[in-house]
């Protein structure tokens, strides 16, 4: 069929519609009725000959026409967008909306300094960090960027160094040693009283990642407590209540403080730290740009 304007409307609203999967979200994003919507969407299987949508009472999803429209029309309106956006914004002062995902550790260490750092500087740049600890999907929820260590980001995704390499120290209080001995080896920890720390991605326990002269060795260790923070494992280490595994920046304070010891530090070499990763065809903002320039690491 030709296609007009009234067609790209209609295609724009069934991809919304696609998306969200629910005429009611669909139709209050889209700011119209739902019967208008509904109407909508009737015309536009109509003009093609095809069902589009398979609908339920309580949701709506693409039939298999309609997932083959989404993916040839997905790109196209994206593309569109980026460029009506980009237009938009070409004014003396970048501005828009900014929604990221990070972990607890990587924004407070990287992302807080580069958004107070900028801000300041540029009131109509709007920033929403979401804290999850776990590997989030950013396409399917919709973030622009997410901070996750390097060697966890997915090939298909843009990834920009934004910090310097990282090592995972295992510590203990001196009240801790004074009465457990100090472990040689990886394979000592059978011995200890060690706190665990839940993965919010997988829902299982860390391995506690250890390696030396090209061995590698991930150790399952137990003990009395098991949290889902980093910051609740460094609170009971420092109490004394058992030996802790996390990123040697989080310790370094207690550790120059003498509050916590470092142990087996021969067995934890530097690995890839916190990347900013984006889809590869996002078409990157003024702001988005100034953001990712004032993140990315320089040694």
């Amino acid at each position: 069929m030709a296609v007009d304007r009234t067609d790209l409307a209609d295609l724009a609203a069934f991809l919304v519609v696609s998306e969200e999967r629910s005429f009611t979200r669909a139709a209050a994003k889209l700011a119209v009725s739902q019967s208008a919507l509904s109407h909508t969407m009737r015309r536009l299987e109509a003009k093609m000959g095809v069902r589009l949508l398979t609908r339920t009472t309580r949701s709506v999803s693409p039939t298999e026409a309609g997932e083959r429209l989404v993916a040839v029309i997905g790109p196209a309106l994206d593309q569109i967008s980026a460029g009506i956006g980009e237009i938009t914004q070409m004014r003396e002062r970048p501005a828009g909306n900014i929604r990221i995902t990070a972990s607890e550790h990587a924004a407070k260490t990287l992302l807080w300094p580069a958004l107070r750092r900028i801000l300041p500087q540029y009131p109509d740049i709007h920033v929403e960090v979401s804290i999850n600890n776990g590997f989030v999907d950013i396409v399917e929820e919709r973030f622009d960027a997410g901070i996750r260590l390097g060697e966890a980001i997915a090939r298909d995704m843009i990834a920009v160094r934004i910090g310097p390499s990282l090592r995972m120290a295992c510590v203990g209080s001196p009240d801790y040693f004074a009465r457990h001995p100090i472990p040689q080896t990886p394979q000592d920890l059978a011995q200890h009283n060690c706190i665990n720390l839940r993965m919010a991605s997988s829902g299982g326990l860390y391995a506690w990642e250890f390696e030396k002269e090209g061995r590698v060795m991930n150790v399952r260790v137990e003990g009395q407590l098991t949290f889902g923070g980093s910051s609740m494992v460094l609170q009971a280490a420092e109490a004394g209540m058992g030996l802790a595994m996390t990123v040697d920046d989080i310790v370094h304070d207690s550790v120059a403080s003498g509050r916590l010891v470092r142990v087996l530090e021969d067995w934890c070499p530097p690995f890839a730290g916190y990347h900013l990763y984006y889809p590869s065809r996002r078409q990157a903002s003024p702001a988005f740009a100034l953001l990712v320039e004032a993140l990315r690491y320089r040694d």
